[in-house]
Formats: C-alpha cells, structure tokens, sequence
C-alpha cells in the first residue's frame, strides 16, 4: 500500500518525486500540504472517513443546484483544481492551497459545453462552472463547512 487511505494516488501522479507520496510524507503532501483523507483517517479512523465523504456528498446534494448531482468524490490534488476566479471587481483570485488533497469530482451540464466543478474538505465547499479545458471558470458557491 502507497497511501493511508488505500487509494495510491500516488502510483498516477506524476509529481510524486517532488512531493514525496502520502506515506513518506505522513500524509502532508509537499511537505506542508494536507490531505482529506490521510487527516480523516489518522484522527478519527477509516469510518469516519467515508462518513465525512458521505456527508459532504448529502451536504453538495441538498444544495438543488440545477443539474448538479453526485454520488461519488474523488481525491483530487490541489494543483489540478485551484483554478483562479475572475472578481466583478477584475481582481483575479484563488481559493484553494495547490498543496492539498481534497474530496472533488466533476459533472458535465445537460447543455454539454459546460461542467460543474465540486471541491470539499472538512472545512470548506466549492461548487464552480467552466468551460471546455476549464476555461472561463465561474463560482457558483463558496462556503465555510
């Protein structure tokens, strides 16, 4: 086993030699990173775990956004999902730690052309919309979980 969560996301991550892998790294990718899951897992035990992804999954359901419905998340590296949000005020902005391992999965809109974008951990949610090649990224939703 590669990781603490049985996962091996590492096998497929092509910056692995740079950050180290979940055991290596206790789970703190890069170093300084945190991971969802390893974080879950080490406090509280694997159950919980999958009752915090069964949680965010309910909590990103309930929300009744058009189109938008999950049944399952990923773990997806942060460098890969911290996209940057253009401000009505033309201020360009991040929400998310390049770092980190968040719970995440991506669902194409019923018009084809566009994609919802999820992104959870313990302690945030963010739903977004974006274009082909994740062009044009719009926030939909940010919150404090």
């Amino acid at each position: 086993m590669l990781s603490i969560c049985g996962a091996d996301c590492c096998v497929k991550c092509d910056k692995k030699d740079k950050c180290g892998g979940c055991i290596k790294t206790d789970g703190h990718p890069f170093g300084d990173g945190i991971c969802v899951a390893a974080e879950c897992i080490k406090k509280d035990g694997f159950n919980a775990f999958l009752n915090l992804k069964k949680e965010i999954i309910e909590e990103i359901n309930s929300l009744k956004i058009d189109g938008l419905e999950i049944t399952d998340l990923n773990l997806l590296n942060g460098f890969y999902v911290n996209l940057e949000y253009q401000l009505d005020n033309g201020q360009s902005v991040k929400f998310l730690n390049d770092n980190n391992i968040y719970f995440g999965n991506q669902i194409e809109k019923c018009s084809g052309d566009r994609c919802y974008g999820v992104i959870a951990d313990k302690k945030n949610l963010l739903v977004c919309e974006y274009g082909n090649g994740v062009s044009e990224p719009q926030i939909i939703l940010y919150k404090k979980r």
